[in-house]
């Protein structure tokens, strides 16, 4: 993406803070939930993230995936994740993660050449693992808190703390400044929109499979993605030795909203699940992953 739009982007974000914000200030007449002092934004906010997808983003992810031959697919799939091994290595270092910043590195040096400016995942046949990290991970790792959940407009699941790491990783990612290589910002502004387009597209294209675990194992789909996804970032921030207190205290959460939606609907809480094991959410871009987590 050009600058121009990740100042807009970066402004948006901002903006949707600000508000929900607002929002639970003047809410002083409602009761609210303690432990989600923002439901009534997040709530309404996913229902429209909802609605976006079912009308444009999962009919364009369909058609993508009826005209794509899957050694196509693959290969894009591949150089967007090449591209974000970049980002993934500068968060090795400032971890401290210095061997595994060592493997990153050198898994993005070996699919960019031989593995054809990353279309095809050379380090993965040669036993180069790919990891897992982000700038919210690494804020994590130097003691900032995550804050409250928060759903973000076209973002989806989030919190104050990653909004911020989206922000740092979009910085990191080298397509952010290709406006600065070219002599047309017209041109490079098409470019940068068609290449997030189809990160995009191929994104949400890899999760229709496991995309029906939400709607077919949820008995309240808020409260399903929100455990979910926090479950995932401690599984992530934590390399996958979460503390055994803020694992129970997740599963506590889970259960308890559980039996409030049963209250609600009628039917039973659905089993709440151990980070690691349970189907969860990725952040890394923000879109509903439903896969269980790599170990590293």
């Amino acid at each position: 993406m050009s600058m121009q739009k990740s100042i807009i982007n970066t402004r948006l974000l901002m903006s949707s803070l600000v508000i929900s914000s607002m929002l639970v200030g003047c809410a002083s007449t409602a009761e609210t939930n303690k432990k989600d002092p923002w439901e009534g934004w997040n709530r309404g906010t996913q229902e429209f993230n909802d609605d976006l997808d079912k009308a444009v983003l999962k009919p364009v992810a369909k058609g993508y995936m009826w005209i794509t031959p899957k050694v196509v697919d693959d290969g894009i799939t591949n150089f967007f994740s090449n591209m974000n091994d970049i980002g993934v290595t500068l968060n090795d270092f400032m971890q401290l993660k210095l061997a595994q910043g060592g493997m990153d590195a050198s898994r993005f040096l070996v699919n960019t050449t031989v593995g054809v400016a990353g279309f095809i995942d050379v380090a993965k046949m040669i036993d180069l693992p790919k990891h897992n990290e982000d700038f919210g991970q690494t804020l994590g790792f130097w003691g900032v808190p995550s804050g409250n959940y928060l759903v973000v407009p076209f973002m989806g699941a989030s919190s104050p703390r990653e909004v911020v790491g989206a922000v740092g990783d979009a910085l990191m990612n080298p397509l952010t400044y290709t406006f600065a290589f070219a002599g047309s910002g017209a041109a490079v502004s098409a470019v940068n929109a068609g290449a997030k387009t189809v990160d995009v597209t191929d994104t949400r294209a890899d999760l229709i499979p496991t995309e029906k675990i939400v709607d077919e194992a949820s008995v309240d789909r808020y409260s399903f993605i929100k455990n979910a996804y926090q479950q995932r970032r401690e599984y992530l921030l934590h390399d996958g030795n979460v503390p055994e207190e803020d694992e129970l205290q997740l599963e506590d959460d889970a259960t308890a909203e559980g039996t409030s939606s049963a209250k609600t609907t009628g039917t039973a809480p659905a089993t709440s699940n151990r980070p690691g094991s349970a189907p969860v959410t990725d952040n890394s871009k923000h879109f509903l992953d439903l896969s269980a987590p790599v170990k590293k």
